[in-house]
């Protein structure tokens, strides 16, 4: 999603991170009660059983993995198809209410005036990301990487990795991974952006990876382009 008014330049302060990625469901918006009942309604359409705890071991899976899984719980539909079914579901939520998770507009908002470059890496398809990015202003995103535009996805981390070169394009030169934040909140999602080489940046929702190789906080809000800078600086002290 280029952006031809974005200042990639301006930047006050050279400690500030050179770009911020970030995932959709779970981190940005909290879709992930979407998704689990979308998945259980399937299942139960074929005659199965589909518990919280079946659903939760899915966040922040790809999606043809999921629906290997429920085919395996008894959907009796091609792969492509559960896929479609799921993400009409959650696009439906979306369209009657986009839910937010605490702090995470403001710091979209925040980012995009100290013009920091910004991608979505998500393993939704672009039928969901769409919708999102309808209701943001034009330019908050510079680039965007689906689940579908992917070979692998998270955990692997050519969805990160994918997402950096997308916004290397946009901006003309060389972004360096460990100056860059991937802000998560799955299992795959944080073990991807970490993978990546990125600062990792973990906001435990629907599950809680626990702690790792990467940065844990409680919630998005309250953080700001200071913040940021200032866990850059921690590190690289």
């Amino acid at each position: 999603m280029p952006s031809t008014s974005f200042d990639f330049n301006s930047a006050s302060d050279p400690r500030t991170p050179q770009a911020v990625l970030w995932d959709m469901d779970g981190t940005l918006i909290d879709t992930e009660p979407y998704w689990i009942v979308a998945e259980s309604e399937l299942v139960v359409a074929h005659g199965g059983t589909w518990t919280e705890e079946q659903g939760l071991s899915l966040v922040g899976s790809a999606l043809p993995n999921s629906a290997r899984i429920l085919q395996e719980a008894g959907v009796k539909l091609s792969a492509r198809e559960i896929i479609d079914l799921l993400s009409a579901q959650v696009v439906a939520g979306i369209r009657k209410e986009i839910p937010w998770r605490p702090g995470a507009r403001e710091l979209l908002a925040a980012c995009h005036e100290a013009n920091i470059p910004q991608a979505l890496v998500t393993m939704s398809e672009r039928s969901i990301v769409n919708e999102l990015l309808d209701q943001l202003p034009e330019g908050t995103f510079q680039a965007s990487v689906t689940g579908e535009e992917v070979g692998h996805g998270k955990p692997h981390p050519e969805p990160y990795l994918t997402g950096l070169q997308l916004l290397q394009d946009e901006v003309g030169h060389e972004l360096i991974a460990e100056k860059c934040i991937g802000f998560e909140d799955s299992v795959p999602g944080i073990a991807s952006a970490s993978a990546a080489g990125l600062h990792a940046v973990l906001v435990p929702n629907a599950t809680d990876p626990g702690d790792g190789k990467w940065r844990r906080i409680e919630s998005l809000d309250g953080v700001d382009v200071t913040e940021m800078t200032r866990w850059l600086v921690q590190v690289s002290a």
